[in-house]
């Protein structure tokens, strides 16, 4: 995706080595989630030890890239300067994911349109040549 979201001044996110491997995902536009190799328990964010059966087994699970809305805000102040307003951050409950949830924005869509239960799809905002954020937008019906 070439359309850009946030200014240029917000920070980059922090990797460690245990969202390394997801934030090298995201820069190949793949939306993962890790999976307990010893009892199937899904989770996000990332963790060392499974927190259903504490086995440090995992690998990492692709995922569609569609979801739900389950909860959402209007922002209307900025946090960094020529930032647009206002702006969404919402909880996408994903597909495929075991239950789990991501805090993402919603793009594409003007506030007064997004309803709790809205069908989105993940759009990919390429920061630079190694890193690419998640955003959801309406899906297609």
């Amino acid at each position: 995706m070439s359309e850009r979201y946030f200014p240029n001044g917000m920070p980059a996110p922090m990797a460690n080595t245990t969202m390394l491997p997801w934030w090298q995902a995201a820069a190949e536009h793949r939306l993962v989630v890790q999976q307990c190799g010893a009892c199937g328990h899904t989770r996000f964010p990332p963790a060392p030890i499974c927190p259903e059966c504490r086995s440090d087994d995992a690998a990492w699970k692709d995922l569609p890239g569609g979801g739900e809305v389950f909860t959402y805000t209007i922002v209307h102040r900025p946090i960094a300067a020529e930032q647009e307003l206002p702006y969404l951050i919402a909880v996408i409950a994903l597909d495929d994911s075991g239950g789990l949830r991501m805090i993402s924005n919603l793009v594409a869509v003007a506030p007064q349109d997004v309803t709790i239960g809205m069908r989105v799809e993940v759009v990919w905002e390429d920061m630079s040549d190694d890193l690419a954020i998640p955003r959801f937008r309406p899906a297609p019906n």
